[in-house]
C-alpha cells in the first residue's frame, strides 16, 4: 500500500496520538484495586497485548518518520525558477513569512515621533530612516510569495506517495 506524503504528515500527528492513548490504557491495566482477598476484575487487553501495541506504534512512527523524510529530500519542485527539495521549500516558506511578519512591524512605524521622558530639554524626535509604506508593499509581496510556495509544496504533496500501510490507523484494519 502506498499512501500520499501530505496524508503521511496528517498520519503522523494519528500516530502520535494513538501512541499517547496506549501509554494511558498501559497505564491503567498494569493496576488494580481491590479489597484485600478479592478476584482480580477481567480485563479486556493484557499488559503485555499493550505493550506489544506501543512497540508496534512506535515502530511505524519511526518507518513513517523516514519515509517522509526521504520524500521530503528526494522530491523537488519548482519556485520562482529555482528547483528546490521540499524539505528546503518548507523552510524558505518559513522564512519567508518570518520576513513578512518584520516588514509589517516597520510598516506599522511613524515616520517621525517625538520620543517622551527626557526632561526640559529641547523635543527628541524619533525618525524612520525608511519609508513604511514601502514595507506595507514589502510584507504584502513575501506573504504572496509565501503562500504560492505553500500551494507548490501542498500540490507536490499530493504528487508523491510513499509505501506504508495506514489502514491501521484509520479504522480500515
Amino acid at each position: 500500500m502506498t499512501i500520499y506524503l501530505a496524508e503521511a504528515v496528517k498520519l503522523k500527528s494519528i500516530i502520535r496520538k494513538r501512541l499517547m492513548e496506549l501509554i494511558e490504557e498501559r497505564e491503567r491495566v498494569a493496576f488494580s484495586t481491590i479489597e484485600k482477598g478479592q478476584p482480580l476484575p477481567e480485563q479486556v487487553r493484557s499488559l503485555h497485548q499493550v505493550e506489544q501495541e506501543i512497540e508496534r506504534v512506535r515502530k511505524d512512527a519511526r518507518t513513517l518518520d523516514r519515509l517522509v523524510y526521504r520524500a521530503n529530500i528526494d522530491t523537488t519542485l519548482t519556485f520562482e525558477n529555482e528547483t528546490l527539495p521540499i524539505v528546503e521549500a518548507i523552510e524558505y516558506a518559513i522564512q519567508l513569512r518570518a520576513a513578512a511578519e518584520e516588514a509589517k512591524t516597520f510598516a506599522a512605524a511613524e515616520p517621525e515621533s517625538l520620543v517622551y521622558g527626557y526632561g526640559d530639554q529641547l523635543p527628541i524626535y524619533r525618525v524612520a530612516r525608511f519609508d513604511p509604506e514601502t514595507y506595507r508593499k514589502r510584507a504584502l509581496l513575501l506573504e504572496r510569495r509565501a503562500h504560492v510556495l505553500s500551494n507548490a509544496i501542498n500540490a507536490t504533496n499530493y504528487q508523491v506517495t510513499v509505501p506504508f500501510d495506514d489502514r491501521f490507523y484509520l479504522g480500515d484494519a
